[in-house]
């Protein structure tokens, strides 16, 4: 056995690295994620179904046009995928949006979906100094190198500090987001087709305003990706 392997197996039993979903020790050859959580994770496969049969797309009719409304897993309360939101969000685990989004942007690529520029939905200035980074830019980093283009973290720009979101109603998202967003790279996105991505979607109010924002600024149209949406 190659001295290397012996090295990294001896320091993996000192020091083993977990699953960030399940946190058992990772075997040889896993990343991140175990091979059991990673067969088990609840896919959406939102991005097999046509438009008019994609549960998700549903939510944006009648409110912004929308070309794809696209998520990698269901988001369940107490599972997997709320712990590896969990990680990312709060504990500094960015490899593992980086991880999603390249595993969710070879899918996307398989099946043939194509886009010019990814945005991640951006973090007020005051929030993004106090957290240290923006949870949805590993994922939209992931997806754009599987997709083979480019992504702007800087593209969308948040006016305000808003509220958190988490307790209220779907009104009452809309109205906490509606006009607080803005185009600050118009030349990334106009007269593109930009993939807008957030870590979760549940009413769809601020992924809504962060479309309205970039195709009043001249986005050709735009879709978006999450790494895992709740049902309503």
């Amino acid at each position: 056995m190659p001295l290397p392997v012996i090295i990294a197996d001896f320091v993996g039993l000192i020091f083993p690295k977990v699953c960030l979903a399940c946190e058992e020790p990772l075997s040889r050859g896993e990343d991140h994620l175990c091979t059991i959580c990673r067969a088990q994770l609840p896919y959406t496969d939102y991005h097999l179904l046509p438009a008019d049969a994609n549960p998700l797309a549903r939510r944006f009719w009648g409110r912004v046009p929308v070309r794809y409304a696209l998520s990698y897993l269901r988001f369940l309360r107490r599972g997997r995928v709320q712990h590896l939101l969990h990680q990312l969000k709060y504990r500094g685990q960015r490899d593992i949006g980086l991880v999603l989004g390249r595993w969710y942007g070879h899918d996307l690529a398989r099946q043939g979906y194509q886009f010019d520029a990814v945005v991640p939905v951006p973090l007020h200035t005051r929030k993004l100094a106090k957290r240290g980074y923006n949870q949805s830019d590993p994922f939209a980093a992931g997806l754009a190198e599987s997709l083979g283009i480019p992504w702007h973290a800087d593209a969308l720009r948040r006016l305000e500090h808003t509220d958190s979101q988490t307790r209220k109603n779907r009104l009452e998202r809309w109205q906490n987001v509606a006009a607080v967003f803005e185009a600050a790279d118009v030349a990334a996105i106009q007269g593109k087709h930009v993939l807008i991505v957030d870590d979760v979607l549940t009413t769809g109010a601020t992924l809504e305003a962060c479309a309205a924002a970039l195709l009043a600024a001249g986005a050709a149209e735009v879709s978006i990706a999450t790494i895992a949406s709740a049902d309503r």
